[in-house]
């Protein structure tokens, strides 16, 4: 397994504790999430029909912006374990450092993987990948540069898994051009990550070749029942947009008293350098507060927002230490 985020097992491991007792920042969910709704029995025990994934797909047209066709898949991370089997094998260039698993999967399936550090360098690559705002240091790029790729590049992929809170940087309306794949995950950003929902958007070929391998039930009929309704609830995504804009800048505040430099981040994480990454995340286990730190960068720390006002408060206090 690569490492990720969201690894409480090991905070357990190693700091003791129940999993109720753990605040875990170390992923980019929404700790806010999305308030359950009902779920008809039915949508437990039936197959879900083919009419009732439509009504997703159309709830994640509108949500998202776009008239491409677009797939339901189990999760972002589903999407990218089919990414090599959409061409014959070839180049691949990732935008780099990013999420770890696109190098991984595609080097598993036998692909030339590089990653690069410039968008100027995915030109000529079969499957250039952008992660859009980056994950882990928030990086954004602009929508015409993005665009200006597509010419130079067999397929490009972008990652909008963090894109929700700021919709102006999505390239989804754009989706239906060849040779463009947008992935989006729906559990970060609605805070329900354990319903195992995204979703592909991109050119009519790409999603029929996506749809067919995902199969007839790509998704459950709980997760379309919750999903349709989240997506289609733009109040709820209005106000939470602007209540992490506003947490964010309270966190950034948070650790600037503790000397901590911001790195970057998105509206659902924060990546600080904080010099000895291995000792604060230590301080902060021993509160029983779980973070995320990198192999190859010793220095960072990132932490996702905390939920509550009792989450705060255990924050500043672990801090204050």
């Amino acid at each position: 397994m690569r490492e990720h985020g969201g690894n409480l097992d090991v905070a357990r491991q190693r700091f003791g504790g129940a999993a109720e007792d753990w605040i875990d920042l170390s992923t980019g969910i929404n700790r806010v999430p999305y308030p359950l709704v009902d779920v008809e029995p039915r949508q437990w025990s039936a197959l879900p029909s083919r009419s009732e994934i439509e009504t997703l797909h159309a709830a994640a047209r509108q949500a998202y912006g776009t008239e491409a066709p677009i797939v339901a898949i189990g999760g972002a991370q589903a999407a990218i374990q089919l990414l090599p089997r959409l061409a014959p094998r070839g180049r691949a260039r990732i935008l780099a450092p990013t999420y770890n698993e696109y190098a991984g999967v595609l080097s598993a399936a036998g692909w030339d993987v590089s990653e690069v550090p410039d968008l100027s360098a995915l030109a000529g690559a079969d499957i250039a990948v952008v992660v859009n705002p980056n994950n882990p240091d928030g990086q954004r790029h602009d929508r015409s540069e993005l665009l200006a790729l597509l010419p130079r590049v067999g397929r490009l992929v972008i990652d909008e898994s963090f894109a929700d809170a700021v919709p102006g940087i999505s390239l989804a309306s754009e989706a239906g051009q060849p040779g463009l794949l947008i992935l989006r995950s729906f559990g970060k950003f609605y805070g329900l990550a354990g319903l195992r929902l995204g979703f592909a958007a991109g050119g009519e070929a790409d999603i029929t070749v996506l749809a067919a391998m995902v199969g007839p039930w790509p998704v459950s009929g709980a997760a379309i029942a919750i999903g349709r309704r989240a997506l289609l609830d733009q109040d709820w995504a209005k106000a939470t947009a602007a209540r992490l804009a506003e947490d964010c800048v309270r966190l950034d505040t948070e650790a600037s008293v503790q000397g901590w430099t911001l790195v970057g981040g998105t509206p659902l994480f924060r990546l600080y350098d904080v010099g000895d990454a291995l000792a604060a995340q230590e301080k902060l286990a021993r509160a029983q507060i779980w973070s995320r730190v990198f192999q190859q960068m010793p220095g960072w720390l990132r932490l996702g927002l905390p939920g509550s006002e009792t989450e705060w408060s255990r924050l500043s206090a672990a801090l204050a230490v």
